[in-house]
């Protein structure tokens, strides 16, 4: 299976920016774990330049009451890994596992940004496969 058969292409966004009370507001009402910190690039795909987690939002803001963080650029992690639609998923959880990262967003050719993959959506295509496995075994 390849990256883009199994990224989810509805990827929350966000800018350099914006406030971090924003962003984790953004987090919390959309039920997600991180924001992808994107350039526009005008008619064509936005391009990752980094991420943002909760975990990010804990550490570098709320641990550190001393350090005025006001915008997403001063917590978003800026070493983004990236997976191509073409990559293989055993490529993409390999590069994750490397990196200890969860989520790994995908690119088009052109590094615009086509989905997000994260261990949970890799775990429920694992889950599926054993499952046909299994039903082909049962009607064997």
């Amino acid at each position: 299976m390849r990256a883009g058969e199994l990224c989810v292409r509805d990827v929350v966004t966000a800018l350099e920016h914006e406030s971090v009370t924003d962003a984790a507001r953004r987090m919390s009402q959309l039920h997600v774990g991180d924001l992808i910190v994107v350039v526009e690039r005008g008619g064509a795909l936005p391009r990752p330049i980094g991420i943002v987690t909760d975990r990010d939002l804990v550490v570098r803001v709320l641990a550190r009451p001393d350090h005025p963080a006001a915008t997403i650029s001063d917590v978003m992690s800026r070493e983004l890994v990236t997976a191509t639609e073409d990559d293989d998923v055993e490529a993409v959880v390999a590069r994750m596992r490397e990196h200890s990262i969860r989520r790994i967003p995908v690119v088009d050719r052109d590094g615009g940004l086509q989905g997000i993959i994260s261990v949970d959506d890799v775990l429920g295509w694992m889950r599926d496969q054993v499952h046909a496995t299994t039903r082909l075994m049962e009607r064997q």
